[in-house]
């Protein structure tokens, strides 16, 4: 296989190309229109992306909301600090999380949060991570909005003002570790010209999880172990999708994520139904698309799972010199970064 090196997927970025912080804006935001077939690109701005949909294509959204999910404390009878990331319930009230240090985060370890709060370390998980117990009957709601933070990705360094600004504006579904960053362009007025239009618009959820942070380690990509996130898909979701492919217009994915969440429901004959499970789909250059048609999503980090997600729907050597392209034109990149229409 071509391009199955995790050094393929490499490229220059100038670290003050990385977004810090929102436009305070959102649809103001620079969109980078890429046409598959002609292999052309279109530089514009997001608050035109309705003039590239037509009437019956199916825009899909991410409606996973971001929970204040990070946690600081200190481990009992030592002096080292901990920090925890809450992914998802497990099962007897336990939680699985990823734990730093995972050296001193063993089983049978405690971690202090404050006066009144503290959790155990209960089990290892898969791939590194723990399952945990609060040693509290609090809700664990009640905790997190208490003593949690939003869980900014580690390449932004500065403190946001509002914790919305790492929200969507559609979010609405509680249980995600990071935010589904694609759809942070939208706005009111962007959605009345996509009615105005005649475009319909779905969701679908997906709870981002570890997969999220956890960069590749294997030099052969097709090596690297994607981390499982829970999706939901109803019927009235499916129902869309499968008029859409049969009135053939076209099914657009709000990011990543729904593009792997359309494409692990998809059946041979691109039929979808409702579906909710769990997804550790791997995509990258060579993977059959049968759901996605369109995609708009932001500028990813260097040898991520998700610049091979985008160069396996878009082609590889067109997607990297677009990311070329957009380096020497000073796009900002990653979360609150601009974007990237693939069509």
């Amino acid at each position: 296989m071509k391009y199955s090196k995790l050094s393929d997927y490499d490229y220059h970025l100038p670290r003050e190309l990385i977004a810090q912080k929102p436009l305070e804006k959102r649809d103001s935001s620079r969109m980078l229109v890429l046409k598959r077939k002609e292999k052309k690109r279109i530089h514009t701005t997001f608050n035109y992306f309705p003039d590239y949909l037509e009437k019956g294509d199916l825009l899909v959204l991410n409606n996973t909301k971001v929970i204040p999910a990070r946690l600081l404390g200190n481990i009992e009878g030592k002096t080292a600090k901990a920090e925890l990331l809450l992914l998802h319930p497990a099962e007897e009230g336990n939680w699985v999380a990823m734990v730093k240090p995972g050296k001193k985060l063993k089983p049978g370890a405690r971690v202090v949060l404050s006066e009144e709060i503290a959790l155990t370390i209960v089990d290892y998980d898969r791939e590194g991570l723990r399952k945990i117990v609060f040693d509290t009957n609090l809700p664990v709601e009640k905790i997190l909005n208490s003593l949690g933070s939003v869980p900014l990705p580690p390449y932004i360094t500065r403190k946001l003002d509002n914790p919305e600004q790492y929200q969507t504006v559609y979010a609405e579904e509680d249980g995600s570790a990071a935010a589904p960053t694609a759809g942070f362009h939208f706005t009111d007025q962007v959605f009345s010209s996509l009615k105005e239009k005649g475009v319909n618009i779905a969701t679908i959820t997906l709870h981002i999880g570890p997969g999220t942070f956890q960069p590749v380690k294997e030099e052969d990509i097709r090596k690297h172990l994607m981390h499982s996130e829970r999706f939901f898909l109803d019927q009235d979701t499916a129902a869309l999708l499968n008029e859409t492919r049969k009135s053939g217009s076209r099914i657009v994915a709000v990011g990543t994520t729904v593009c792997r969440v359309l494409e692990t429901v998809v059946d041979q004959d691109g039929c979808f139904n409702a579906a909710e499970g769990w997804t550790d789909l791997y995509i990258y250059p060579g993977f059959n698309f049968k759901a996605v048609d369109a995609m708009l999503t932001n500028f990813h980090l260097p040898r991520s799972t998700l610049l091979m997600l985008i160069s396996a729907l878009a082609g590889y050597d067109l997607v990297l010199e677009t990311y070329r392209e957009a380096v020497e034109m000073e796009y900002r990149f990653f979360s609150f970064g601009d974007c990237m229409f693939i069509i």
